[in-house]
């Protein structure tokens, strides 16, 4: 492909992304993906430039714009080797006219930004669309971190996370022997930190509520050493059915998988009831921690989708509360760092809960920061996913 043709191609998908991202469509990696088969022509190093593109753009641009054309004209005029290509040569796009409109510029919208927890200050910002690292947790059942370091001597010790190692962003990390032998697993240090707030211990009755693909599941069960009962739940099928084959490879034999039907959860659980000593309640949310994966997540959230999540985690953190066993704890996580889905959401969960109180200190020295009853992590302050996490006792 020409370097102007990979323009255009950048153009085209960036449209689809911003459709997908206003209809509620599919995400950006898959729109891109489908994208590429479409052009099985474009080689790897089109593939390569078209998402730098693509990606640049979007990590530029506040929400979602009104053309693809207009995203790229921005991304052109933070980068002014690409606005020579704007050529209208075969299969390039048409040369720019005077004036042509550009797609605003920024973090998120103000409304959006406005709803952040009041921790996350100016100053921390421009992280949250860095791009992200590429977080190694070993798996206890097979490995320690010590045989991370050997297999990748690139990479550092995450801190606080006695099983995380951190590579470079886009490390083929996946494609090493060790990863099908389930020697380790990709997740965030956020993610690596709220598994181990949990505080499971062998011997244990588990529930990860929203286990979606399993990954909290499978840490869960590498700190338990294999020897607790873990039942992994969720509503949506495809991303449940991920998890067998995931723990087969982890040698994680006693997670239970159970698909619930939406609405009918507490009757499908009835036999949990009480019984859990922790339940994992990693809810649905808007992703605003993700943004430096997933930055265009900022195009997709709108208030009525913000209310449906906060209805969601409510909801899940009342099912999940009648499974816990007197004086056991829940885990409420959820990757964002909007207070009414951190800090809003666990008061409002206490004060209609009797007896339920907050624990403290269960994170890593200088990880997080208190907010409210929980714990706030960004990318800024953290050096991962922005993460807000509280763990709360039963009354006995």
């Amino acid at each position: 492909m020409t370097p102007a043709a990979r323009i255009q191609t950048a153009i085209e998908i960036l449209d689809a992304i911003a459709a997908a991202a206003r209809e509620g469509g599919a995400p950006a990696d898959a729109i891109f993906a489908e994208a590429m088969r479409a052009r099985r022509y474009a080689g790897s190093k089109d593939r390569r430039v078209i998402r730098g593109h693509v990606y640049g753009a979007i990590r530029l641009v506040r929400s979602a714009p009104v053309s693809g054309r207009a995203a790229m004209l921005t991304l052109a005029d933070a980068q002014p080797e690409l606005a020579p290509l704007f050529d209208g040569s075969p299969y390039g796009p048409a040369p720019i006219a005077a004036d042509e409109p550009r797609a605003e510029t920024g973090l998120a919208a103000e409304a959006l930004i406005g709803l952040f927890d009041p921790l996350v200050g100016e100053d921390e910002r421009d992280a949250m669309l860095t791009r992200a690292p590429l977080d190694l947790r070993a798996n206890r059942i097979k490995a320690r971190r010590d045989d991370l370091a050997d297999l990748f001597p690139e990479g550092e010790a995450i801190p606080g996370a006695p099983d995380g190692w951190r590579l470079p962003p886009e490390t083929a990390a996946v494609q090493h022997r060790a990863y099908t032998d389930g020697v380790f697993e990709v997740q965030d240090a956020a993610s690596q930190y709220a598994s181990a707030a949990l505080d499971a211990a062998p011997g244990q009755a588990i529930v990860d509520l929203c286990a979606g693909g399993g990954g909290k599941t499978l840490a869960i069960a590498s700190f338990t050493g294999n020897d607790a009962d873990i039942l992994a739940c969720d509503t949506n099928r495809a991303r449940l059915q991920q998890l067998p084959p995931r723990a087969e490879r982890a040698g994680a034999t006693r997670i239970e998988t159970r698909l619930l039907n939406p609405g009918q959860e507490p009757a499908m659980l009835a036999g949990w009831r009480g019984k859990a000593a922790r339940v994992f309640v990693d809810a649905p949310c808007s992703g605003s921690g993700t943004w430096r994966r997933s930055p265009e997540l900022r195009w997709r959230l709108t208030p009525a989708r913000l209310d449906r999540h906060l209805a969601d985690q409510a909801k899940l953190l009342a099912i999940g509360a009648d499974l816990v066993a007197p004086g056991g704890k829940l885990l409420y996580a959820v990757c964002s760092v909007i207070a009414r889905e951190g800090r809003a959401q666990v008061d409002d969960f206490l004060n209609r809960s009797p007896g339920w109180t907050a624990d403290a200190g269960y994170l890593p020295e200088s990880v997080g920061r208190r907010a409210g009853a929980g714990f706030l992590l960004t990318p800024g302050h953290d050096g991962c996913d922005g993460f807000f996490l509280a763990r709360l006792t039963s009354p006995c």
